[in-house]
């Protein structure tokens, strides 16, 4: 860490190059010798990522950014003030600590926050950038979390852990025993030190996989920004041997869209289905990557096109957590059709269909945009057909 980044004269050289070209910035002279172009051209590229994903840090003066890369990795504000609503208590350790956007919030929640990161630098900055956000509740400790963790003799309300796959790993085949820390390995002495952990994953992590590799899980959060599955929460409670429960949260300017239910009321829950009637409706992302394909049809008393088409159907309007659509027509998949119809541009989507957006596009010589949807499905007698719609407001 270079603290003479922080020198007003660099300062003002960052602020004054956001929108300048890295690459052009890279040909040209620092403002003095303190710190190099590419010092300053990297403090500028990871600031930029700020703006949207960490505003607090973009807004505040004298914040010291790490790479870009640590920028594109930690968690957003918004998912970070999310996790932040699920502990309790008066202490945290984040045992994977990073760029302490996770810790800043959980400081807001409770008394005591340790901040632990293997990374000197890391925990150098973390430090610095506390104390600029004015946060006086956290502890910094530059050490490997779970051996702190497991070697100390402190009890703690919450264990807050975000582990990292692995370099070597090859595939997109994704196991926590991959990852760093290896969080199953370590569960049994970690629950010496607290009742209650909390994990963060990436999406790709398959539930039913991380169920298996765990113990003692209660919640699962599936979490959502805009439409766009950004991580998954595992609460795990210590002797916890209950039903699982998982709550899925879509997070939007306009409203926030929420669907929870238990892994076996969707394991015994049956859907019923139905042709098309006069409104479809597309579940969100995190709705779809929590499996509760089943639940939604049987809590909201909707049908469902088919058992592989995840599209739902009603004669009545009902609060829908995704986007819903009026049926204008139903067309069969084929040229002439489609011809007749006259439909020269719309949002194509695709459900439980053997051809894609694009080969469809071809095909039948639609253009992309307009206030037109079709969806090409698959419905409950195995015709393939479209379904063109106009987008519903809410009620």
């Amino acid at each position: 860490m270079n603290s003479a980044i922080l020198n007003t004269e660099n300062q003002e050289f960052i602020a004054s190059h956001l929108t300048a070209d890295s690459t052009h910035l890279l040909f040209g002279k620092a403002p003095s010798q303190s710190a190099s172009i590419k010092e300053l051209v990297e403090q500028i590229e990871a600031k930029k990522r700020c703006k949207h994903k960490l505003p607090t840090w973009f807004n505040t003066p004298l914040i010291y950014y790490p790479n870009k890369i640590n920028i594109e990795q930690t968690s957003s504000e918004v998912t970070a003030q999310y996790k932040a609503l699920l502990v309790k208590g008066n202490s945290v350790l984040d045992v994977t600590g990073g760029f302490g956007v996770d810790s800043f919030y959980f400081a807001k929640k409770v008394d005591k926050v340790v901040h632990c990161e293997i990374n000197v630098v890391l925990s150098e900055l973390a430090t610095h950038n506390f104390k600029q956000l004015g946060v006086n509740n956290i502890e910094t400790v530059n050490t490997d979390g779970i051996t702190y963790v497991i070697n100390g003799n402190t009890q703690y309300d919450w264990l807050y852990i975000d582990p990292s796959r692995r370099h070597d790993s090859k595939g997109k085949v994704f196991f926590l025993k991959d990852c760093l820390p290896n969080v199953p390995e370590h569960l049994d002495p970690l629950f010496t030190r607290t009742k209650s952990i909390l994990i963060k994953t990436a999406p790709l992590l398959d539930i039913s996989s991380g169920i298996q590799e765990l113990k003692f899980v209660k919640e699962i959060h599936v979490v959502a920004v805009n439409n766009d599955v950004k991580e998954l929460l595992w609460v795990l409670e210590k002797d916890y041997e209950g039903e699982i429960f998982i709550k899925t949260i879509n997070l939007n300017k306009e409203e926030n869209q929420t669907f929870n239910f238990s892994l076996n009321n969707e394991t015994s829950a049956q859907a019923d289905y139905s042709l098309p009637k006069k409104y479809v409706y597309e579940p969100n992302p995190a709705i779809l990557k929590s499996g509760a394909f089943n639940s939604i049809a049987t809590q909201l008393q909707i049908q469902k096109l088919h058992q592989h088409t995840h599209l739902y159907t009603s004669d009545g309007l009902i609060t829908f957590p995704g986007r819903s659509f009026e049926i204008l027509k139903i067309l069969p998949y084929s040229k002439k059709a489609f011809k007749k119809a006259g439909l020269a541009k719309a949002n194509i989507a695709t459900r439980n269909f053997p051809e894609s957006v694009a080969t469809i596009r071809k095909k039948l010589n639609i253009a992309d945009g307009g206030e037109t949807y079709i969806f090409f499905a698959t419905n409950l007698n195995d015709e393939r057909i479209g379904l063109i719609c106009k987008k519903v407001e809410k009620l």
